[in-house]
């Protein structure tokens, strides 16, 4: 165990080409463009280069294009700002000489202060959830031939969940989707590290719930695609030890639809909020893109 893990670590190590610019390499896809929680993470990373003696305490946003997996991005950073107290950097992912990716990014030099926080729900432990895999097996028939390779492959980070996934159902479902993740491996102590893999995890399958409620056999297709991405460090983040990502869609309209969640850890201490804006389109069949390979 851990293969996909330290692949994507090696991902997360950005190549510095100058004082504030940097270079990521891509993951293996099989997808026609980027996963955005991975240009997410390596954005924070490259913020997290400029930055000494703060922490991350928020990420905001915006996927401006599609990347595409074949080609390296470059990331630069601009200082906004260095304060005693807060710091800020602004980061931009680009490719073939345009941006893809926008976001601001504010650290927090560590102080003590008020303290309250969201209870986390009342779940199954995550050795009561199905995984990744056992959805896989008990669908086997219904998956195409082509996918099923991709789909047992090992992944990065574990889920389990309390609702499938999209590409698992056709039935419709409201309220909260409860997901355990976990690094699928060790992990070294550096909190930059577990910042930028919870970023990624947080991207995972989150713009599933703004489609959910409208879930039915024989669709003739949905177009979904995330707009924007924000995530609140509330507390130290550790993703080697199982954290329950409660996730739920409370609006959509207008071609978008609306996510948010927390991140709790096992033993209930809120760690991250999470929200993101995704558009949101029913297609006809010839229309939607497909995987290749």
């Amino acid at each position: 165990m851990g293969k996909a893990l330290d692949a994507l670590l090696g991902v997360l190590e950005l190549e510095r080409i100058d004082a504030d610019i940097f270079r990521g390499q891509n993951e293996g896809s099989e997808w026609f463009r980027l996963f955005g929680g991975q240009v997410a993470a390596q954005a924070l990373g490259a913020a997290q280069k400029t930055v000494d003696d703060h922490r991350v305490h928020s990420l905001h946003g915006y996927f401006l294009r599609g990347g595409d997996p074949e080609i390296p991005v470059t990331y630069t950073v601009d200082r906004i700002r260095d304060g005693a107290s807060f710091t800020t950097r602004r980061v931009v992912a680009i490719q073939n000489g345009r941006a893809i990716f926008n976001t601001s990014i504010s650290f927090h030099r560590e102080e003590e202060g008020f303290e309250h926080q969201a209870e986390m729900a009342e779940v199954p432990d995550p050795d009561e959830m199905p995984s990744w895999k056992d959805r896989i097996e008990a669908l086997t028939d219904r998956i195409p031939e082509e996918r099923r390779e991709w789909l047992r492959r090992e992944r990065p980070i574990e889920l389990r969940s309390s609702l499938p996934h999209g590409m698992f159902s056709d039935e419709p479902s409201t309220g909260p989707n409860h997901v355990w993740i976990r690094a699928n491996g060790d992990l070294p102590d550096d909190p930059d590290v577990h910042t930028q893999l919870l970023t990624y995890a947080s991207d995972i399958a989150f713009v599933d719930n703004m489609y959910r409620p409208h879930r039915r056999e024989g669709s003739r297709g949905v177009m979904l695609a995330s707009l924007d991405h924000a995530i609140w460090f509330h507390r130290p983040v550790r993703i080697d030890e199982w954290l329950l990502y409660s996730q739920e869609s409370p609006s959509a309209s207008g071609a978008r639809g609306f996510a948010r969640g927390t991140v709790h850890t096992h033993g209930g201490r809120l760690l991250a909020s999470v929200a993101q804006e995704g558009v949101m389109r029913e297609l006809d069949p010839e229309k939607v893109k497909r995987p290749t390979g």
